[in-house]
Parts: structure tokens; sequence; C-alpha cells
């Protein structure tokens, strides 16, 4: 009867530890799905401030079309993609958008002096914050989730469940310019 209890317990342990791991996959999966809904209200709120902005600039500075309509394609763009990696391209290529939006911007003296697009700056600036913070809190959680998947023996759990690693939200490697932030001070 010995023997009988020993694989009656080593099966209940393996039995207990199964039920772990997959809950444990279950909440790390769940932390990355709540850190992405993080980003992406930042980015929502980034959008919203942007048609706001590109107006103030617009009344100083109407000859600057091209660097509006770049602007605004940006953010048309970066607020269709779906994916994490299309809109990491899509938010690299509208944080290089919104830094021509500044340069044209500081060749107006009154336009940095008006209180409505100081407040605008200051708002895409604590924006800008914000994502940072929440892709540093995303790529935490997914960076778990992605050494869980792969360390053995949780792996086992991962592929009979099929939990899936997750993609980082990154900056371009290849764009030097995105890996600084957007500069809003004058």
């Amino acid at each position: 009867m010995t023997p009988t209890y020993i694989i009656l317990a080593v099966l209940g342990a393996v039995v207990l530890w199964a039920i772990f791991a997959y809950n444990s996959f279950v909440t790390l999966v769940n932390r990355t799905k709540e850190a992405w809904a993080d980003i992406d209200v930042q980015l929502k709120r980034r959008y919203d401030l942007i048609p706001n902005l590109v107006e103030a600039v617009r009344g100083y500075a109407k000859h600057e079309s091209s660097v509006f309509e770049k602007v605004t394609q940006a953010r048309s763009q970066a607020m269709q993609a779906g994916t994490v990696h299309d809109k990491e391209v899509a938010d690299n290529m509208l944080t290089g958008a919104l830094k021509s939006l500044f340069a044209v911007s500081e060749a107006y003296p009154d336009l940095k002096a008006n209180q409505n697009f100081l407040s605008l700056q200051a708002e895409l600036s604590d924006t800008e914050n914000k994502i940072q913070a929440a892709r540093r809190f995303y790529n935490g959680n997914v960076r778990d989730l992605n050494t869980k998947i792969e360390i053995f023996p949780n792996n086992i759990i991962a592929g009979m469940f099929k939990f899936a690693k997750q993609e980082f939200f990154e900056l371009d490697e290849n764009d030097s310019a995105a890996k600084e932030p957007v500069s809003v001070k004058f």
C-alpha cells in the first residue's frame, strides 16, 4: 500500500503544480492585456490632443501645410493600427511628425507665448511621459509572460494550453530620432 500512496502523492503534486502554472499564465496574460489597455488610453489621449495642437500652430504658421498634413496623416495611421507592431511603427512615425511640428513652432515667438499653445504643450508633455510609463509597464509584463512561457517545465503547460508569447512595444531601432522624446519645451 505504501507505493500506491507515493504514486498518488506524486500525481497530486503534479496536478497541483499544473493548476498553479496554468493560473499563473492566466494572471500574466491578463496583466499584459491590462498594460496594453493603459497604452491605448494614453495613445488616445495623445491622438485627441493633436488636432488642437495643429490648429494652434496653424493659426500662426499658415504656410506650413506640409507639416500639418504629415502630422494629420501620421495621427490617422496611428489610430487605425491594429497589432502591437503596427501601433509601434505608427507611433514612431507620429513622434517624428510631432517633432517637425514643434520645430516649425519655434520660428513663431507669438505662438510660443500663446496660453492655449502653452497649455496644449504641457498636456502633451504629460501624455508623452505617461505613454513611456505605460510602455515600460506593458513591456515588463510581456517580459515576465514570455520568460514563463520559455522556462521548463512551464513551457509544457504553455504549449498544452496554447499560451503565446507577446510582442514588445518598442521604439524603432533604426530611427535614432524616435529614441528621443518629443521636445515640447520652448
